[in-house]
């Protein structure tokens, strides 16, 4: 494949590339630093967008592409086809076996792509009661259903639990004897064995291509990590120079003999658990196994929160108080909220929704708020986008801007599941060290979920452990460090 003078643009992004010659014996990594141009090239690769300029050449008729991008318009299409409001049931979307078949794989295949997918025992699980690991697994079977030549993975690992990242890792090996592979990744550890060959992009352009021993010995990693820290200061600068003011009861949330069930299936049962004032805690378990749910019942937004005893900021669940007293002292960043920004608002009104918890902009802000969310658009490096919709932006840049609207209001509760998803390699590093850091500073109490052992917060001390129980879903042990005073 030979790429020769090919640009391309959006309202949010752009990418080009001078000249680049991929033989069909090398496998390549795809590294941007700080952009969104290697995932606008994908979606050139995918077909869903024609470059404005330039030539690709030896482009091989069957590609197949896996992206939080991808994710999303199949989430956006089973929304269309939702029918919960014409049945007498909840429509939870297409079967995932379904799914995989539409995708062009004979009834003999599907049984072995659900093998490999490890989606045998959800098969008939409709796609919008997945966990975001479970529907990574399922965009995976999608793609080698059809067949592949070429295969596209834009940070392929993303959601994932340990176990799942490694099988991955080997069904990657076995597939790469089988056809041309690119991975698309912001994080240096998750380029496998295989990888022959690196493309590095600066902010808008491919910058480098390099061997994988160039690779391992440059520099570039080094300069992001300094680069991140300076951001991290002017973040932490800007949240105490507006440092919030509330006062909040001790504890801030307490779970008595809680438990979650559906028909046929325990989730978890029988959770007593207290967040005190200064504690931190990280959300451990595999994919699947209900982490979601323990923080949908602190937000209100799982129904069985109502027939539980679960009381959050002094106010007792069902007690009359409404979803948004205490939604509006949290600040919450998760794949569900992603998947649910579906308005096309702009970015600027994006953070401003953080100060209403809503979905969306429907109320007249106040100078002050405006004045504050132009203050973060400049430190996400944005300003420029300030009124470009929501729903045109990359989807790293979109992720960027939620955490920047859980941020804004400086929240007793900052439930962040999985935060980093999309982010480029420098806006992964400051957010990780504003959080950690947001953390040690006791601007907001942190619940804290994620699958990478490199993400770990140093000034997080308590864990909550989801383990399998013999008896049917999953026990939950708390492993709690003295409060900080």
């Amino acid at each position: 494949m030979h790429i020769q003078g090919l640009s391309h643009h959006t309202e949010s992004a752009s990418v080009s590339v001078a000249e680049w010659q991929l033989e069909p014996t090398q496998h390549w990594g795809i590294f941007s630093t700080h952009s969104h141009a290697a995932t606008l090239l994908v979606r050139i690769f995918s077909g869903e967008l024609t470059p404005e300029k330039g030539q690709i050449e030896g482009l091989p008729q069957r590609i197949a592409c896996i992206s939080l991008h991808e994710q999303q318009r199949l989430l956006d299409l089973e929304l269309e086809k939702d029918e919960t409001d014409f049945a007498d049931s909840i429509d939870y979307g297409t079967t995932v076996e379904t799914l995989v078949l539409e995708a062009g794989c004979s009834a003999e295949t599907l049984e072995l792509l659900l093998e490999k997918a490890d989606l045998r025992h959800l098969r008939h699980r409709g796609f919008r009661q997945l966990s975001t690991g479970e529907t990574r697994r399922v965009m995976l079977a999608r793609a080698l259903a059809a067949n592949p030549e070429l295969l596209i993975l834009d940070e392929p690992y993303a959601g994932l639990d340990v176990r799942h990242r490694q099988t991955l890792s080997e069904l990657l090996q076995e597939l790469s004897a089988q056809m041309q592979i690119l991975i698309v990744t912001s994080r240096e550890d998750e380029l496998p064995d295989f990888i022959s060959h690196v493309a590095l992009f600066d902010e808008t352009s491919l910058s480098q291509t390099l061997t994988r021993a160039q690779w391992l010995s440059h520099p570039v990693m080094a300069q992001m990590k300094a680069l991140s820290a300076q951001k991290s200061d002017a973040m932490l600068a800007l949240l105490q120079a507006h440092q919030s003011k509330h006062v909040y009861p001790n504890p801030l949330v307490e779970m008595r003999e809680v438990s979650v069930a559906y028909v046929g299936a325990t989730i978890f049962t029988g959770v007593n658990w207290q967040i005190e004032q200064g504690q931190h805690w990280q959300i451990r378990g595999p994919n699947g196994c209900g982490k979601s749910t323990l923080l949908g019942l602190i937000l209100g937004d799982h129904p069985q929160c109502y027939s539980n005893d679960i009381t959050v900021l002094g106010m007792k669940r069902g007690s009359g108080e409404t979803i948004w007293d205490v939604k509006k002292h949290i600040g919450v960043v998760s794949s569900a909220l992603h998947l649910q920004y579906r308005v096309g608002c702009q970015a600027l009104d994006v953070l401003l929704s953080g100060f209403y918890d809503s979905i969306g902009l429907y109320q007249q802000p106040s100078k002050r708020e405006v004045q504050l969310a132009r203050e973060w658009l400049n430190l996400l490096e944005m300003s420029a986008l300030e009124k470009v919709s929501f729903r045109a932006l990359d989807y790293g840049q979109q992720r960027l801007l939620l955490i920047g609207r859980a941020l804004i209001k400086q929240p007793a509760l900052l439930i962040l599941d999985e935060p980093y998803q999309g982010l480029d390699f420098l806006n992964r590093k400051l957010v990780f060290q504003a959080l950690n850091r947001i953390a040690s500073a006791g601007l907001s109490q942190l619940l804290y979920v994620t699958h990478h052992e490199e993400d770990t917060l140093d000034a997080i001390q308590n864990v909550v452990d989801f383990e399998p129980d013999p008896a049917g879903g999953y026990r939950i042990q708390l492993r709690a460090a003295p409060a900080v005073k």
